[in-house]
This record gives C-alpha cells, sequence and structure tokens, in this order.
C-alpha cells in the first residue's frame, strides 16, 4: 500500500488556477450535510445550510494526487465514473493520461475476480464518488490498492487514500478537477513544463448540457 502523507505540502504562494475559477465552476459547492471525515476541508457554512469547501485545500490535494499518480506506469491506474457527469471528464482524463477508464456502469468482480473477461489488476484507483463509486472503491479495498477519492460535504473517507475535496456531482466541477488534475500529472511525469501550454482545452472535458444525471 502507497503510503500517502501531507509532510511534503508546502505552502502555495498561487493557486493552479485563479481562485475565482475555482468559485466559477462551482468546485466550492457541497451539500447540506456533513461528515465528520470531511469537517476539516468545510471552510464555511451559508445561512441556507449548504456548506462550502476549502478551494485551497482543494488545490493543495491535486497537486498531492497529481504526484501520485505520476508514480504509477499509466496501465496501472484505473479512473472510474458511474455518475453521468463524471463519465466525459473521466474519458478525457484518460485520453490525456493513458490510463485506464471505466466510465458507466462497472461490472462486479472486474478488480477480484480473474476469470472475469473485464477483469483488470490496477495498482492506483481514481474513484469520481465514493457513494456512486461504492463498488470498485470495496474491490480495491479488498486487492489491497490505493484510493484516490473525489469527495464532496457527505462523504465518507474509508478505503480512501487521498482525498481530493470538491463538489463531485457539479457538471463544471467535476471537469475542472480532472481537467486539473490531468495537466499537473503530465507535469509531474516531465512530459509538460510549467511553462508550456497545457493543449487541451477545459471545454473537452465538460459533459454536454443535455447529459443527464443519473
Amino acid at each position: 500500500m502507497v503510503q500517502v502523507s501531507d509532510n511534503s505540502k508546502a505552502e502555495i504562494s498561487e493557486g493552479l488556477v485563479e481562485i475565482d475559477q475555482y468559485l466559477s465552476s462551482g468546485v466550492h459547492i457541497g451539500t447540506r450535510q456533513k461528515t465528520g471525515a470531511m469537517a476539516s476541508y468545510i471552510y464555511r457554512v451559508r445561512p441556507d445550510g449548504l456548506y462550502v469547501l476549502d478551494v485551497r485545500k482543494t488545490d493543495e490535494r491535486i497537486r498531492l494526487a497529481a504526484k501520485l499518480i505520476a508514480q504509477f506506469s499509466p496501465e496501472d491506474v484505473l479512473a472510474v465514473s458511474a455518475r453521468q457527469y463524471g463519465q466525459r471528464p473521466v474519458t478525457k482524463f484518460g485520453e490525456v493520461t493513458g490510463v485506464r477508464v471505466n466510465a458507466g456502469r462497472f461490472i462486479p468482480g472486474t478488480l477480484t475476480n480473474p476469470s472475469l473477461p473485464t477483469y483488470l489488476e490496477p495498482k492506483l484507483l481514481i474513484v469520481t464518488d465514493p457513494v456512486a463509486d461504492d463498488q470498485p472503491l470495496r474491490e480495491a479495498v479488498d486487492v489491497g490498492i490505493p484510493v484516490v477519492g473525489l469527495c464532496d460535504t457527505d462523504n465518507e473517507t474509508a478505503g480512501i487514500d487521498l482525498v481530493i475535496p470538491t463538489n463531485n456531482r457539479g457538471r463544471k466541477a467535476l471537469a475542472l478537477v480532472y481537467w486539473l488534475l490531468a495537466r499537473e500529472v503530465l507535469r509531474e511525469r516531465g512530459d509538460l513544463s510549467k511553462n508550456d501550454k497545457f493543449n487541451v482545452s477545459l471545454e473537452e472535458f465538460e459533459a454536454k448540457l443535455e447529459e443527464q444525471e443519473k
């Protein structure tokens, strides 16, 4: 099991994008519920009871997640999303970084049953929502591989080794997080320098409006 630590985390002098872009994409918008596991990632609660995530911590965790993902060969990483609005971002993330992708229904036993034609042996799993992606999350825990999870204020984090706090239901929020994660993975691998332009648009990661959330 890979050990994930925040000890290497430095103070961020500037974000991966302007804070306003996180806010305009709704990355900070949580739910009206919070779990104890997510309390440390919450910035405040609005008068209407909606919890708001701290986007500075989102920024930090995207950086940490990219460092972790870059430690693995692309074929050893699996990114999953059962949620409709996460399927396009995950698919594009796979195209850009070369990691394996399961967008849509996850066949039970994919990580645990070698007799299945869909059987995979990844060394790292990325889940878009611990609730919607409960099946692959449980299987990853069973086989003992680390998990990166995009978690909202109401998510439990059991079995997740590295939390990225974010709105994991919003179309624009998911697009921005996966776009940034893809860019940072390429930078961590040395495939893209910090001064190089990332020639994949944010819009390419964004689900279409007509795609209805399940």
